[in-house]
């Protein structure tokens, strides 16, 4: 705990096996009180190393549900078990749990309900090895998303987020979709329901284990950011009503 305050880690995975144990042990456990794994449906081992690991909440998708629909079980499983704090980083060790603690204190002492961690932020992005046209995309999709849903981010599109669980039981996720554009649909309503959202400045690695999607995926990724942000601006001026903030 910290604060007073149940932190809990959500990993979402898909074929982890080579990669969790890695993650899994620089999360730091001195303020860290429960991690969930949810699997979907991998065709490794991600499970029994999760059990190895001894990961007591351990939840298999029986069919393969996407991204965002991993993350569904993610969230509703965190605030079943009582957090009131939620992070939720990829088991893929792209991203570094050594920031478990500076995420979870900007949260836990009021200073903003949301914590981002930007790969933008430090020049992280390229000095890991990310793409160039991946690069490109994100700096792009970026500064549209920002223009309309009047946000100054420097990222919406990292894998690591925190949220208190105030921010996660006020938007209705459920109606989101199952795909990676689920992230940045969870940011719109967000800012809709006018939290704050902080930043850190995250590194990142590229590497074989690593998960990323490939150049397809990303174009329909970023088709879907473009819907996100049209969507999240007319219905803010009234002019179409989306299920996504109800």
């Amino acid at each position: 705990m910290l604060n007073g305050k149940k932190i809990v880690v959500v990993l979402p995975a898909y074929k982890a096996a080579r990669t969790i144990e890695r993650t899994y042990k620089e999360i730091p456990f001195d303020i860290v009180d429960d991690v969930v794994l949810v699997d979907d449906n991998s065709p490794d081992d991600t499970v029994q190393v999760g059990q190895k690991l001894g990961i007591k909440h351990i939840i298999k998708h029986e069919v393969n549900t996407g991204y965002g629909g991993n993350q569904k079980s993610c969230y509703k499983k965190a605030l079943e078990i009582g957090a009131d704090i939620v992070i939720m980083l990829h088991p893929d060790y792209q991203y570094t749990p050594k920031l478990i603690h500076a995420m979870s204190s900007i949260i836990a002492y009021e200073v903003y309900p949301v914590v981002l961690a930007s790969r933008i932020l430090g020049n992280g992005a390229l000095k890991g090895g990310m793409p160039m046209y991946k690069y490109i995309a994100n700096r792009f999709l970026t500064l549209f998303e920002n223009i309309m849903i009047g946000q100054k981010l420097s990222e919406y599109h990292t894998g690591y987020r925190a949220f208190s669980a105030e921010v996660i039981r006020a938007i209705d996720f459920t109606h989101n979709s199952d795909d990676f554009v689920f992230d940045n649909e969870m940011i719109s309503q967000i800012v809709m329901k006018k939290f704050e959202i902080g930043e850190v400045t995250c590194p990142t690695k590229y590497f074989e284990e690593a998960s990323s999607i490939n150049f397809t995926r990303s174009m329909k990724y970023g088709r879907g950011v473009l819907r996100v942000s049209f969507v999240h601006w007319l219905h803010k001026l009234g002019v179409v009503k989306s299920k996504l903030y109800n």
